[in-house]
């Protein structure tokens, strides 16, 4: 009998998607800002506490909105990890700003708020804490360094919907956040994403870039009576039917969560004893953090060889993968960022750190034979 494949991603659907895009259709309304746009946004705004929230067509360029907004210029630094998505750095690089790689915390891999104030130089202009894993930084810190240098604060809650630090839904702590929608996130729309304006003053221009740098906006309002170019912007904009399969996910964003949350924790109490014997180490979440289950990571033990790993997992039809490449050794990020003092944990753990099959329609048993062959191969290993 051939082994069940038990796929690392499967997309979930609430059931009401397809319902919802052919609303969108027979409504003749399929450009960006409809009725279902309309909705996310105030259900955005609602869950987590943001002045604005405004959908756009990935994360990707909810973060390019954000260099704009804080009028990045070249030769500006911006502090980040090196242990996160390209999007995070190219953002600011596309404006000509210079990134400046910081190591991460070893037990979290969130950006190491102890190590942010000697990277700031006259130059920095940001700060960009990226919620690893859906799992917040300590972001009290963060912010607090960047009252006292006048930095302003990005989070990368790209892996952060319905995650909160201290209470406060991750994305709306900084000036701005980011949240992404896309089919490997919990709460999906193909690609998609959200940018959050937590700054009011930042608000109107948000607008602005997003709709090509024009007030189309404030024209639909009411407010003037022609809309006109004002300043630089593109199009950032999704389409309603994206907007509409969206709502379908955001209508049920707390139940998808709570059903995701279950089976982490099956995964954590299964994972407890390989942990023990010193095999690997389980994620780690604070206790001010409430995180999603955007993931499930070990950290396999040193001398493992994660690759052998892998291949023993593939061959029992199991597909787990690793993560990021670092950004501070990737070509890109040699040729268009620098490093602040040493890349230990990140070089370290993103060699040793393996991602297991996540996703709504994982079972109990699923996740047992899971489990059972990553002990098997690091025993072998």
């Amino acid at each position: 009998m051939s082994k069940e494949t038990i796929f690392f991603n499967r997309p979930y659907m609430t059931g009401k998607e397809l319902d919802y895009i052919a609303q969108a259709k027979f409504g003749n309304m399929l450009a960006g800002d409809g009725p279902f746009t309309k909705r996310c946004h105030r259900w955005l705004e609602a869950q987590t506490g943001s002045n604005k929230a405004l959908l756009t067509h990935s994360c990707t360029a909810a973060l390019e909105m954000t260099a704009l907004l804080l009028d990045i210029q070249p030769g500006d630094e911006v502090i980040l990890p090196s242990y996160t998505f390209v999007s995070t750095a190219n953002a600011f690089v596309l404006r000509g700003a210079v990134p400046v790689f910081v190591d991460v915390r070893p037990d979290t891999l969130n950006l190491d708020e102890r190590l942010i104030e000697a990277a700031i130089t006259p130059r920095t202009k940001a700060i960009v804490p990226v919620h690893y894993a859906g799992v917040a930084c300590e972001m009290d810190e963060i912010l607090a360094i960047a009252r006292k240098h006048g930095l302003a604060v990005v989070e990368d809650a790209a892996q952060g919907v319905m995650s909160t630090y201290k209470g406060r839904a991750l994305g709306s702590i900084g000036d701005l956040g980011a949240f992404s929608f896309h089919e490997t996130k919990n709460v999906i729309s193909g690609e998609g994403g959200a940018l959050l304006v937590n700054d009011p003053a930042l608000a109107l221009r948000a607008e602005i870039i997003r709709e090509k740098g024009t007030d189309r906006s404030r024209f639909f309002r009411g407010e003037v009576d022609k809309y006109t170019w004002q300043e630089v912007g593109s199009s950032f904009l999704p389409g309603e039917m994206t907007a509409a399969f969206l709502w379908a996910q955001l209508e049920e964003a707390q139940a998808i969560t709570n059903r995701r949350l279950a089976l982490w924790d099956n995964y954590h109490a299964a994972l407890a004893t390989l942990e023990r014997q010193g095999a690997l180490r389980r994620p780690i979440v604070p206790e001010n953090c409430q995180h999603n289950a955007h993931m499930y990571y070990v950290i396999l033990a040193p001398g493992v060889e994660r690759q052998a790993v892998l291949e023993e997992l593939k061959r029992h039809a199991i597909y787990a993968v690793f993560h990021y490449v670092p950004l501070h050794s990737s070509p890109g990020g040699l040729r268009y960022g620098r490093v602040q003092g040493s890349m230990e944990v990140t070089d370290g753990y993103s060699e040793r750190l393996l991602r297991l099959p996540m996703w709504l329609g994982l079972t109990h048993e699923h996740q047992e034979q899971v489990v059972g062959v990553l002990g098997d191969a690091l025993a072998k290993a």
